[in-house]
């Protein structure tokens, strides 16, 4: 009987635990998105825009801002988009044109004023 017992349960902890993992577990493994096309990053940089106005990142006056541009650029074996605003109500020139880069899929990188 013990036997049986036995049996029983390490048959359960072997095979009843991938069961219990059951669909949509994920074990962190990356899914590459689809990479975005130079209107949609243009948009999503936007966002980024508008959410860095929101945090009190840069002047609010970049709200009335589009996109002057955009382009892939390779950054140490990366590529990104970079989409660049220009804002000429900023008094300083330096700071007249934001770049904004984006992965490839769209999200959010980072932002600055030098466009490196």
């Amino acid at each position: 009987m013990k036997t049986i017992v036995t049996t029983l349960v390490l048959s359960s902890l072997l095979f009843g635990a991938p069961v219990m993992a059951g669909g949509g577990h994920d074990h962190g493994h990356s899914h590459a998105q689809a990479p975005v096309n130079k209107g949609t990053a243009e948009k999503s940089a936007a966002m980024a825009v508008a959410s860095l106005i929101a945090g009190g990142k840069i002047d609010k006056s970049w709200s009335s801002t589009t996109a002057n541009s955009s382009e892939k650029k390779d950054f140490n074996g990366r590529t990104e988009w970079v989409v660049t605003f220009v804002n000429d109500k900023v008094t300083d020139p330096a700071k007249q044109k934001l770049y904004v880069f984006m992965s490839l899929s769209g999200e959010y990188i980072a932002a600055n004023y030098t466009g490196n």
